[in-house]
């Protein structure tokens, strides 16, 4: 091999490196600012939800960031199979966080609005969809960065059940409605922060799917959860 192709290929890997490290460093902000979202939320702390709402800023910059050095790679070495599928997933990739992001900054500044007013009990229902949705969202990642291919195909099981426990969540909220009239606002906030919630879970499979994809080349997002044993 020429030095000219080696400088080359070692060019190309070290532009494949620095794509990556942006995604998951912007992954690695995505996931401060849900859980500073969900500080707001639980603990009632308007520190935390001015943090999320200040700090989107810096997502949508990397969003651009990893988009630029995407097409850049794209451009100069013209990446082929396993190659172009890493650059093309951390773009797609870099896309789900950026919507993760804009979820935890619609909880934040809802969760903002409800610390305004006396505490609803029935905000802590929410706990559990949002450390499902937490969870779901930082095993995606972990499947992305690490290629678990395993731990990324686990995770569409998990978040049916997250769309099943939203749905019980909005069901019980829409009852409180009609028997707290006074309240309806901040029940609409805790039902639209559900939904944010749900969201959050159908991003994470998107993440997860692009990783398997980028893993193997199958695309499974048309595909049943698999049964264990």
């Amino acid at each position: 091999m020429s030095d000219t192709v080696r400088h080359t290929l070692g060019d190309f890997d070290d532009a494949l490196h620095a794509l990556r490290d942006s995604v998951l460093m912007m992954a690695s902000l995505t996931e401060r600012l849900l859980s500073a979202a969900g500080d707001g939320l639980f603990s009632r702390s308007f520190e935390a939800c001015e943090r999320v709402v200040d700090d989107d800023s810096e997502i949508d910059a990397l969003e651009k960031a990893v988009d630029e050095e995407g097409v850049s790679i794209l451009v100069r070495y013209q990446p082929l199979a396993n190659d172009l599928r890493e650059v093309v997933t951390a773009m797609k990739v870099s896309a789900d966080l950026e919507r993760v992001a804009d979820q935890a900054v619609s909880i934040a500044r809802r969760a903002r609005r409800l610390n305004e007013s006396p505490a609803l009990e029935e905000t802590g229902e929410l706990r559990g969809m949002f450390d499902l949705a937490k969870g779901i969202f930082s095993d995606s990642i972990r499947s992305f960065a690490e290629r678990d291919e395993a731990l990324a195909r686990g995770l569409k099981e998990r978040d049916r059940a997250l769309d099943a426990r939203q749905h019980d969540v909005i069901e019980r909220l829409t009852r409180r409605m009609a028997d707290d009239t006074a309240r309806i606002k901040d029940y609409l906030d805790l039902v639209l922060i559900a939904r944010n919630l749900e969201r959050v879970g159908d991003h994470a499979t998107n993440i997860a799917e692009d990783a398997v994809f980028a893993a193997s080349a199958e695309d499974i997002r048309h595909t049943a959860p698999r049964s264990e044993g």
